[in-house]
């Protein structure tokens, strides 16, 4: 048995006690991760890698979140979040070397930035923010476990934050309609009728927060400029940001159509830049077919050099 099953089997059991006594699966999964940090249990296996206990945790989480019916309990598969660690290399080849500040204003338990943290360990400044208390928490607890730094805001990310502009921002949006009408008033994607969407605003949210020529990699879904507030956006981003890249993922990562989602990524306008000569359109082959994801990266190459 691989080390993180084995740690993935300990969390699990002593969660599921937990789950019988007190409360839910997931509360137990937090206590558990309390008891190890506080030296309350000893773990059944020696020098486990950062990516092992993270794997392990994720597992016991996504099972807690397959047992809980609140909507926003959902989790980046790992296979995306080593995708926009590439883009992110690709983007930040020589920033990299002295590192950069990157912030998720919709972390959940903090699974994408985590894997993206250990993709590029000791390169990336990390700040998340998150409204859901359990969540944060669970965020938390993985970061002390796996060793991995980063600042953690407990508030609505659409309110204002105490967080310096980075020069990147990484998010698996989440989309609905936000029901603050009040904050929603403050923003240029605030909709003339009805409510606006919580995706629409923290993309705006995210453009304030990032510096001048600043990257924001989103997971967005695939109708994102099918809405009938996608005119109001496409306004917004020519005015504020450069569209860099639309990268359609494989079907077969989804449920349904109607899950489907896709990597966008812009920049934020600098006067010291220019814009890109050409966006990037590609769709990511089966992550499965080595020979294809070898032509996907080299399209990739040929499109950095000619425009980045």
């Amino acid at each position: 048995m691989e080390k993180f099953e084995q740690l993935f089997n300990f969390i699990n059991k002593q969660a599921e006690e937990y789950e019988k006594s007190q409360s839910t699966y997931l509360e137990g999964v937090l206590d558990t991760l309390s008891g190890i940090i506080d030296g309350e249990y000893v773990l059944p296996v020696k020098e486990a890698t950062k990516e092992e206990m993270r794997k392990a945790i994720q597992l016991a989480i996504l099972k807690g979140m397959r047992k809980s019916s609140q909507p926003n309990h959902q989790m980046t598969p790992d296979s995306l979040g080593l995708l926009i660690a590439y883009f992110v290399e690709q983007f930040f080849e020589e920033p990299l070397k002295q590192g950069i500040t990157v912030l998720d204003p919709a972390l959940g338990t903090g699974n994408l930035m985590f894997t993206i943290m250990n993709k590029l360990d000791g390169k990336i400044h990390a700040t998340g923010v998150e409204v859901d208390e359990l969540l944060i928490r669970l965020a938390g607890e993985t970061a002390e476990l796996i060793e991995q730094p980063i600042q953690l805001y407990h508030q609505d990310a659409l309110q204002p934050m105490l967080v310096d502009p980075v020069d990147a921002v990484i998010c698996d949006l989440p989309v609905g309609f936000y029901p603050n009408e009040e904050v929603a008033l403050e923003y240029e994607l605030c909709a003339k009728e009805g409510m606006s969407y919580t995706h629409h605003l923290l993309i705006e949210q995210s453009i304030n927060y990032t510096k001048d020529g600043g990257i924001l990699i989103f997971l967005i879904p695939s109708t994102l400029f099918k809405s009938e507030q996608a005119p109001d956006l496409h306004k917004y981003l020519k005015k504020h940001a450069w569209i860099q890249a639309v990268i359609q993922l494989p079907e077969n990562m989804f449920k349904s159509k109607v899950h489907e989602k896709r990597i966008f990524i812009v920049q934020k306008k600098s006067d010291e830049l220019r814009p890109p000569k050409e966006v990037l359109l590609a769709k990511v082959p089966n992550m499965s077919n080595k020979e294809a994801m070898l032509l996907f990266f080299e399209k990739i190459k040929i499109w950095k050099e000619n425009n980045l």
